[in-house]
Parts: structure tokens; C-alpha cells; sequence
């Protein structure tokens, strides 16, 4: 029997929550609502969501703060939606740990679409069972990624990551020493071929090198930029 999906609609406008419920719900998920940004970080603490949708701006607490709290405690997936079409805004929400973005006026299919895309990405990390049977385990000198625990360690100590965050260092470490430039990271690790912002890729390569960091130096010295084209690991980093 296939899991139940629980979402989360976070918005202070009833119109749009009422809106993406009915689309969702088509899909067969369980949604639940909330109308600001305090209801939606205690209801994101107290449940087990697999996809959140969160407004930017909201009464009480926006959805930038909400996003920075429920990030020190949880990596559900978040996709933030915004009026603000501002690169600034985008990048910010991705700076707190926001996995998407979604600019107001939004078609409610490509919203669909994006939480497809979000939960298929998800669908083998902790938020869905996996085969115990089968491990998938990568390890390097200074970094093990076991896929099926959705589990990173670097120097023995544990990483807590993000799911896009996590998807991004799996599809790195996968394929050493290739060189991929943004459009293909974004192709392949957010599956979206029309979703354009480059910027999207920069930040999370960043805040995935700065949580390596914290643990360990030559862990995060793996991700290695490669100018005028992109990204690679390089597993002979020492």
C-alpha cells in the first residue's frame, strides 16, 4: 500500500489556498492550510509534511523566518511562493533552505508539477520507505553518502542536509571528476528543463560547502568550482 503524501499550503490569501487544494487534492495528497507564518511553523513542527508550500510574504511571521526555523530542526521539502520576482528574494529564500520558488502569478498545474518533481526527488530519502535490502553506499576518503539511509558523514561526523542539498552532492559524488556546467545540474537534480535561474544552482553549491565545512575542510574541498563552466567533485582532494 503506497504511502499517504501530506502538503502543507501556507498562505495569508484564502482565494489561492483554496485554489492549490484543489489541485492537489486531484493528485490524491492530504493538504492541510495555514493562514500565517506562526500557525504554519507549529504546524510544520508538530506533523510529518513531504512538501510544504510557503508563502514569502505573510502576517506574523514571513515566510523567510518560517523557513529559517523549521530548517534548525527539519529538512522538509519547502517550495516558497512570492510575489516578489526580485533575484534578491529568490536567492534569499534559497540562502534559508527554500528548495523552490514559485513567482505569483502561478499557472496551479505548474505548481503540480513542481511538487511531482519535489516529492520524486525526495521519494528514496527519509521521507519514503526504501528497500533495506539494497545499499547504496558511496565513500571517499573524507565523505560516505549512503543513499538509502539518505545519511552524509564527513570525517566520521554526520551532515545534516536539505533534500536538494543532499540530491546535489549525490549527483556530484556519483561522477567524479566530471565537469557539469548549471543548466545540466538543473536538468538533472531539480527536473526542470524551463526552470532558468542559474543563480538557483550557485547557492546551493554554496550552502552545501559551507555545512561541509563546519565538519570538515577537506570534505568541502571536494566541490570544486570550475570557472566559466561549472561544478565537479574531486575525489583525490586532500
Amino acid at each position: 500500500m503506497e504511502q499517504e503524501v501530506k502538503i502543507l499550503i501556507v498562505d495569508d490569501e484564502d482565494r489561492i489556498r483554496r485554489l492549490l487544494k484543489m489541485y492537489l487534492e486531484r493528485e490524491n495528497y492530504i493538504i492541510d492550510e495555514a493562514a500565517d507564518g506562526e500557525e504554519a511553523l507549529e504546524m510544520a513542527m508538530t506533523n510529518e509534511y513531504h512538501c510544504i508550500l510557503l508563502d514569502l510574504m505573510m502576517p506574523k511571521k514571513d515566510g523567510i523566518e518560517v523557513c529559517k526555523e523549521l530548517r534548525e530542526e527539519k529538512a522538509t521539502p519547502i517550495i516558497m511562493l512570492t510575489a516578489k520576482g526580485e533575484e534578491a528574494n529568490r536567492v534569499q529564500g534559497f540562502e534559508v533552505g527554500a528548495d523552490d520558488y514559485i513567482v505569483k502569478p502561478f499557472s496551479p498545474r505548474e505548481v503540480v508539477l513542481r511538487v511531482k518533481a519535489v516529492l520524486r526527488r525526495s521519494s528514496q530519502t527519509s521521507f519514503l520507505q526504501t528497500d533495506p535490502t539494497a545499499r547504496d553506499i558511496i565513500v571517499y576518503p573524507h565523505l560516505s553518502i549512503d543513499h538509502d539511509a539518505h545519511r552524509v558523514t564527513a570525517d566520521g561526523k554526520e551532515v545534516n542536509l536539505t533534500p536538494k542539498e543532499y540530491e546535489l552532492l549525490h549527483f556530484l559524488a556519483k561522477s567524479p571528476d566530471k565537469v557539469f556546467d548549471r543548466e545540466h545540474l538543473l536538468k538533472e537534480v531539480w527536473q526542470y528543463e524551463f526552470f532558468g535561474d542559474l543563480r538557483t544552482v550557485d547557492t546551493h553549491i554554496k550552502r552545501l560547502r559551507e555545512k561541509l565545512n563546519r565538519v570538515s575542510e577537506k570534505a568541502a574541498g571536494m566541490i570544486v568550482t570550475v570557472w566559466g563552466v561549472g561544478y565537479k567533485f574531486e575525489a583525490g582532494n586532500e
